[in-house]
């Protein structure tokens, strides 16, 4: 079933098909791309958006504690609610795996889609700065 309201938008990363052109991401696939891209920008990178991106990056140098798993739960969910509007978070996960000394981070974020109800979820790798374990 056809779902334009939620848009169509290009693959990230960039793809082309065997014409030439590039190849677009669809519907669901585009929330979920579109969320990759908030979370794998830093704030500031973006030169005419600087506001645009996720505070996890400015996490990277804190120490392996409860408050940085906590403080990186909450920049997802403030990037998600900022720039993605298609989207309810219904909850933020951080799993720091079975060797904490990676400094591994994965990230996983239960969302609904709102035009359809439909709920997904993604897993995101974070690595802290291991001088920071």
């Amino acid at each position: 079933m056809a779902k334009p309201f939620l848009g169509v938008g290009l693959k990230f990363p960039l793809q082309w098909d065997e014409a030439g052109n590039f190849q677009q991401a669809y519907y669901e696939e585009s929330v979920h791309q579109s969320i990759w891209v908030i979370l794998s920008t830093a704030k500031g990178e973006r030169v005419m958006r600087p506001e645009f991106g996720c505070g996890i990056y400015d996490l990277v140098f804190e120490p392996y504690a409860d408050l940085t798993l906590g403080q990186v739960s909450l920049a997802v969910q403030e990037a998600l609610l900022q720039f993605e509007p298609r989207i309810d978070v219904l909850d933020v996960q951080i799993d720091s795996g079975s060797d904490p000394s990676t400094g591994l981070l994965l990230i996983r974020i239960d969302y609904q889609v709102r035009a359809t109800n439909n709920v997904f979820n993604l897993v995101y790798p974070f690595y802290l700065e291991r001088s920071a374990l």
